[in-house]
C-alpha cells in the first residue's frame, strides 16, 4: 500500500504542474490538450510493445475496441476542461472539478458495487469543506458564466467517468497494457477534433515546445498513468480525494513561479484535505472491490 500510495502523490504533483506548462504555453488550447496525449502514447509507444511481448496481450482491434471509450472519454475532457475554464471564473471552475468525490461513489457502486465506508464519508466532507472554504467568496452563480458552469460540470463528470473505467482493466497483466492505447486514441481523436479550430502546421519556438513536452511527458506520462495506476490499486474515493490536493501544490508551485501569495484561506483549507487524504489512505484496509 505504501508503494501505491506514494506513486499517487506523485501523480498528484506532476499533474498539479500542468498549470504552469499551460499557462506558459502559446500553443492553442484544444490542439495543446491533443498535443498531451498523443506525444504521451508516441513516447510510451515501445513500453506497450515491450510489456504485450512479455505478457501478451488481445487482438489490435479488441485492444482499440477497450480503447475507445476511455480514450474519447479522456480526449473530450481535456477539451471541456479547457473550454468551461475560459468561459466562466476561475473559482467557479476549479470548485466544479473538485466535486469528483461526490460522483465517484455513485459510478464505484454502479460500476463494482463498492460502497462509501465510514472515514471515506468524513474525509469527503472535510475534502469538500476545505474547497468550498478556499473558492466560496470568489464562486459568482450568473447567467452569464451558465453555459462555462455546465461545460465543466460535463468536464468533471467525464473525468470521473474515465479514472471509473481504469478499474475495469486492473486484471491486466501491467497498466502499460491498458493507458498506453488509451492515450493514442485520446490524442489521436482530440488532435483531429481540435484541427476543426487551429491548425498545427505553424512554427514553433523552443520554449513552446519545452513546455508542450513537459505537459505530455510529466503531467499525461507521470501523472495521469499514476492516478491510473492507482485507480486499480486503490478504492476510488482514495483516489479522487487525493486528486483534490493539486490545489496545494498548484499553490506552491504559483507562489514559487509567480510570486502569487496564496490567500489566507489557502491554509486551514489545505489542513483539512490533508487531513482527508491522510484518513482515506489509512482506510486502505477496505480492498477495492473486485471486477466484475
Amino acid at each position: 500500500m505504501i508503494k501505491v500510495s506514494a506513486v499517487l502523490v506523485i501523480g498528484v504533483i506532476a499533474t498539479a504542474l500542468s498549470f504552469v506548462f499551460i499557462r506558459e504555453s502559446t500553443e492553442a488550447p484544444a490542439m495543446l490538450a491533443g498535443f498531451r496525449v498523443l506525444i504521451a502514447g508516441l513516447v510510451l509507444l515501445p513500453v506497450y510493445l515491450q510489456q504485450r511481448k512479455r505478457y501478451g496481450d488481445s487482438s489490435y482491434a479488441l485492444v482499440f475496441k477497450r480503447s475507445l471509450l476511455p480514450g474519447l472519454v479522456l480526449g473530450i475532457h481535456f477539451i471541456a476542461w479547457v473550454v468551461g475554464a475560459r468561459l466562466t471564473t476561475a473559482a467557479n471552475a476549479t470548485l466544479i472539478v473538485s466535486l469528483v468525490p461526490l460522483v465517484m461513489p455513485f459510478l464505484m457502486f454502479w460500476q463494482f458495487g463498492e460502497r462509501l465506508q465510514r472515514p471515506e464519508i468524513i474525509a469527503t466532507v472535510l475534502a469538500i469543506s476545505g474547497m468550498l472554504m478556499l473558492t466560496i467568496n470568489d464562486f459568482t452563480i450568473s447567467k452569464d458564466y451558465l453555459l462555462g458552469d455546465g461545460v465543466s460540470f460535463i468536464s468533471m463528470l467525464l473525468f470521473a467517468l474515465y479514472l471509473t473505467v481504469a478499474r475495469r482493466y486492473a486484471s491486466l497483466a501491467s497498466v502499460w497494457l491498458y493507458i498506453v492505447p488509451v492515450y493514442l486514441v485520446a490524442g489521436i481523436s482530440t488532435v483531429l477534433l481540435a484541427c476543426l479550430f487551429s491548425s498545427p502546421f505553424h512554427s514553433y519556438s523552443l520554449y513552446n515546445l519545452s513546455m508542450i513536452l513537459g505537459l505530455a511527458l510529466v503531467s499525461t506520462v507521470i501523472g495521469h498513468t499514476a492516478f491510473n495506476y492507482a485507480m486499480q490499486q486503490l478504492r476510488g474515493q482514495t483516489v479522487s480525494i487525493a486528486i483534490m490536493s493539486q490545489f496545494i501544490v498548484a499553490a506552491i508551485a504559483g507562489f514559487v513561479l509567480y510570486n502569487e501569495v496564496p490567500p489566507l484561506l489557502f491554509y486551514p483549507a489545505s489542513v483539512l484535505l490533508l487531513v482527508a487524504v491522510l484518513l482515506v489512505i489509512l482506510n486502505q484496509s477496505g480492498k477495492p472491490a473486485a471486477n466484475r
